[in-house]
């Protein structure tokens, strides 16, 4: 068995931390060192999480306190817009150092296309050419060489799935998309909301964040490259739902090139055939977030709409798993040379 590598958590007490700190406490490769949680310092993980009182894990303690020159790699679990310092700091001092972000602070290629959407100035333009966006399935041979790897948001990484393959074959009109997503509440954080709060989110459904909702960008940047247009726009409407993790994109797009609805199919077939965690689910079966709970998986199918030229794509996941933290496993493991599925080859939950 390969040696263990030291890794630490940024931000450990929210909902994407503990869940990488839930899939490397069982990596054989990794060893928890570090895990930071500025609320929370002091604190055994257990009094923050119950589920962990079965382990031994390091108490958690402030950024300033972390000793990140002990550990191979970094997970930043943090909000974003609080990332930027901390990666500088620990680049220009640790320079061994990797680091896998699932904040959205390197997600964007362009700075001012971040701040646009984010509301926040990027204080790292120097490292951002250092970042490989982090949807494995694209980017692989790049994260394989990657320092700073930028993990995409959980939307973004559902729908890039189940669309980058039919805009690169020219099989869909990537100027005409229409998005509909759902998640689990989990998607909105720990942080207190009063939105989220179980009177308010329990047995309702609420859209949110309507025609603004800062993952449309990431979708845009990665569709529009695949199809090869700038300055694409999507339509994209996110819905909160209550359950606590999980989460189903439904895209609408009009066929182009003469394509069928069975021509996109088989793209994705094709496109994923050798692909660990993507499913094409057999024809007329519908994605479902049962299908992933839990787990790293992705499940995506095609189904023809009954307007002419036009056909309906749905791809579900889990959004703490294959949305955030089991990406990053999968990530990290690309990137110290670890075969791909280790630590995270979870089968979904059910019931």
């Amino acid at each position: 068995m390969a040696e263990k590598l030291r890794i630490g958590v940024l931000g450990a007490s929210g909902y994407t931390g503990a869940d990488l700190v839930r899939l490397a406490a069982r990596h054989p490769n990794m060893e928890i060192a570090v895990l930071t949680a500025n609320s929370h310092a002091g604190k055994p993980m257990r009094a923050v999480f119950k589920h962990f009182a079965h382990i031994d894990l390091p108490d958690l303690v402030t950024v300033e306190e972390a000793d990140w020159g002990s550990v191979d790699a970094v997970f930043c679990g943090l909000p974003h817009g609080t990332t930027h310092r901390i990666t500088r700091e620990i680049f220009a001092t640790h320079p061994h150092v990797k680091i896998v972000d699932m904040s959205a602070d390197f997600r964007l290629r362009d700075p001012a296309i971040y701040q646009d959407w984010y509301g926040v100035e990027h204080t790292a333009t120097d490292i951002q050419p250092e970042a490989v966006y982090g949807l494995t399935e694209v980017y692989r041979d790049q994260i394989r060489d990657a320092r700073l790897i930028a993990c995409p948001g959980c939307y973004p990484t559902a729908v890039l799935i189940s669309l980058i393959p039919l805009a690169k074959a020219r099989l869909i009109d990537a100027e005409d998309i229409v998005i509909d997503a759902k998640s689990g509440v989990s998607g909105a954080g720990r942080g207190l909301k009063e939105n989220t709060l179980f009177c308010e989110a329990g047995e309702g459904l609420s859209p949110y964040s309507v025609g603004k909702h800062r993952h449309m960008a990431e979708i845009e940047q990665e569709v529009g490259l695949a199809a090869g247009i700038a300055d694409l726009r999507v339509n994209f409407t996110p819905h909160l739902i209550p359950m606590s993790r999980g989460e189903l994109c439904t895209s609408y797009v009009r066929l182009s090139g003469g394509a069928k609805p069975s021509d996109l199919r088989q793209a994705l077939i094709e496109a994923y055939a050798d692909e660990p965690f993507v499913t094409v689910a057999e024809e007329g079966v519908l994605p479902q977030t049962q299908m992933v709970r839990g787990s790293n998986y992705v499940v995506v199918n095609v189904v023809p709409d009954r307007i002419p030229g036009r056909a309906i794509v749905i791809s579900t996941l889990d959004n703490l798993v294959k949305g955030s933290a089991g990406q990053a496993v999968q990530n990290f493991n690309l990137a110290f040379g670890l075969d791909e599925t280790t630590g995270i080859e979870q089968l979904p939950l059910f019931p």
